[in-house]
């Protein structure tokens, strides 16, 4: 989709969300066909969530980078616990050699780190800096007209 804005019932947004996350002890395991396979089953998990939509995914052999449009109604958090805990268990399923080196059934680490995408700092500060003027500006106008009808 190529809108800059998403809406839903009650707000429009552009929230796209930078996510990096690997699997436990950093081992060199998504290469060749699990490689691949994380790769397609991150796509069909987020095709299940409404308005969740792959931007750009890479699977490295030990993690992956991916960016997320994510709709306001989903904390991020709660997305990747989805993401990680059904690739898991899909993964544990279809490879059952990992779980050797897995034992204890946890194939991702515990964190993740995640970052915003969008209009960068520098031009939020503008627009900010921008709309206060404009206001400064409309109750100057409004004080001038003020004394005119006085």
């Amino acid at each position: 989709m190529t809108k800059r804005f998403r809406k839903l019932a009650h707000s429009i947004y552009e929230c796209k969300y930078h996510v990096v996350f690997c699997p436990k002890y950093r081992y060199r395991i998504l290469k060749d066909e699990i490689g691949k396979y994380v790769e397609q089953l991150i796509y069909r998990l987020c095709e299940q969530k409404a308005g969740l939509e792959v931007v750009e995914l890479n699977v490295q052999p030990d993690h992956v980078h991916l960016i997320l449009w994510i709709p306001p109604k989903y904390a991020v958090s709660n997305i990747m616990g989805y993401l990680k805990g059904k690739s898991a268990i899909k993964l544990f399923a279809r490879y059952s050699q990992i779980g050797k080196q897995y034992w204890g059934r946890h194939f991702w680490s515990r964190g993740y780190c995640v970052s915003t995408v969008g209009i960068d700092e520098e031009q939020i500060r503008e627009y900010v800096r921008w709309q206060e003027k404009q206001e400064k500006q409309e109750k100057q106008s409004e004080a001038i007209q003020g004394k005119l009808f006085d």
